[in-house]
């Protein structure tokens, strides 16, 4: 194989992380005049016959691929991003100046969005697919010690851990076990078998200055408050204070509302913690995020596409199940129903499950509740879902009126992704609060390493 067939192979495979064959030979056929099918892609990737891309086909895949930044040395820290999803937290700590050095998403549509949207130098960055590969979590056998050492041989040295873990309960059934291990308690214990047991055993391993962990409002009652209370007691444990950690009820600045900054009501929780032992004195507080609410937020018609299909209108079947259902319930006392929004409303939390009938977010076209639900006009007014691209809007990806974020999956797997992801502005501005703490706890840990050494 010559080296520009290895090439063209090799960008050819960076692409299909991706884009399917079948997406990228119709791409290929729009810009060029050759006869490029799936089979002949599929030839080329196993040997059976060389690529030979032309110099104009050859840049068309490479335009599919995200761009470096024209100036890589302009980052002013660090950071990994775990549990990453689609990218809102990436996208967020990148737009302070932040470069990610390893993403951790086991998701494979997922880190088909990712890989389309976000740079990684290949250099710097690890991209990891099952975080327990990195903490050796499933073996039980494992000491902590070889634990902490595969972590510090294949986690990239980093000023902050970005994490937003599923929320799952907290188990002392393996005490017994780790005793017999002669395994320490804390966290070790109490967090085993949870996926924020390998967010703490990489903070234990690499003690980064600073972390921003995020989870939904409902993680502070989880199993009766139980939950939260491991993790706050863990991460005391491992040598950080957690900003704002005394706060409770519903004046607790740990919760932010997104509504603040884009027309959807999503309450999530943020845990922001520095090292004890960098000794920065400061008065770093979520309740400062209310100085960077925006000014004009976006109306949720601004979020509109100007052209919608008519697929993303519901049938005549759909809407009618979902009204009866709502009926019903309202009889029984219940609050359970669709939520019917125009350009000027609040829309409830938009969910992983949007995409099975839409029914928290519908957008109104006209239906008449004083008139009867089966009349002509109100029939032919029946609502719509939202798009993919009002999603990726709703969720900050995109700016209203802007297209720019890559949805390379299909409808149902997009509204899936942006139903399990976060609202992007909302940690944007965390993210400006966090970074002068985080360049001053970068020069407190870089002066203390050289004091050291």
């Amino acid at each position: 194989m010559t080296n520009a067939e290895k090439q063209q192979i090799d960008l050819l495979n960076a692409v299909l992380e991706v884009y399917d064959q079948k997406f990228i030979a119709a791409h290929l056929r729009t810009y060029s005049s050759g006869s490029v099918s799936r089979e002949t892609i599929n030839r080329w990737l196993k040997g059976k016959s060389s690529p030979n891309l032309t110099y104009s086909e050859f840049q068309q895949l490479t335009d599919l691929l995200p761009k470096a930044p024209k100036n890589p040395a302009d980052y002013d820290f660090t950071f990994v991003d775990l549990f990453a999803g689609i990218g809102g937290l990436r996208k967020a700590f990148d737009a302070i100046g932040g470069e990610c050095v390893l993403t951790s998403e086991w998701d494979d549509y997922a880190v088909r969005t990712y890989k389309a949207n976000y740079y990684s130098d290949p250099n710097k960055h690890v991209f990891n697919r099952d975080i327990r590969d990195l903490t050796l979590s499933r073996d039980l056998a494992i000491s902590e010690t070889e634990a902490y050492q595969h972590i510090e041989k294949h986690v990239p040295d980093h000023d902050v851990l970005v994490a937003g873990f599923p929320c799952q309960p907290f188990s002392i059934a393996g005490v017994s076990k780790k005793n017999a291990l002669g395994r320490k308690h804390g966290f070790e214990c109490e967090a085993q078998g949870t996926l924020f047991f390998d967010v703490a055993r990489i903070l234990a391993a690499k003690k980064p200055p600073m972390f921003m962990l995020e989870n939904v409002k409902n993680l502070k009652s989880h199993n009766k408050g139980k939950t939260f209370k491991i993790i706050l007691k863990a991460l005391d444990e491992l040598g950080y204070w957690v900003s704002d950690a005394e706060y409770a009820g519903k004046q607790d600045p740990k919760i932010i509302d997104a509504q603040n900054f884009l027309p959807q009501h999503r309450e999530r929780i943020v845990l922001v913690g520095y090292r004890k032992d960098l000794n920065i004195d400061t008065d770093f507080t979520l309740k400062k995020i209310n100085k960077l609410f925006p000014e004009n937020r976006p109306t949720l018609g601004d979020l509109f596409d100007k052209e919608v299909d008519e697929k993303y209108i519901l049938t005549p079947r759909l809407w009618e199940y979902l009204f009866q259902y709502a009926i019903k319930h309202k009889a029984k006392g219940n609050g359970f129903g669709y939520g019917l929004v125009n350009s000027e409303s609040i829309t409830r939390t938009l969910s992983a499950r949007y995409y099975k009938d839409g029914s928290e977010i519908l957008i109104d076209r006209g239906y008449n509740s004083e008139t009867d639900f089966y009349s002509k006009k109100n029939q032919s007014n029946r609502p719509r879902r939202l798009t993919p691209r009002e999603c990726a809007r709703l969720m900050g990806f995109d700016k209203p009126g802007e297209g720019e974020f890559i949805i390379p999956v299909s409808d149902t797997r997009a509204y899936k992704q942006f139903g399990n992801s976060v609202v992007v502005p909302v940690f944007e501005a965390v993210a400006k609060l966090m970074k002068p703490q985080i360049i001053l706890a970068q020069r407190s840990f870089s002066s203390r390493s050289k004091a050291a050494a």
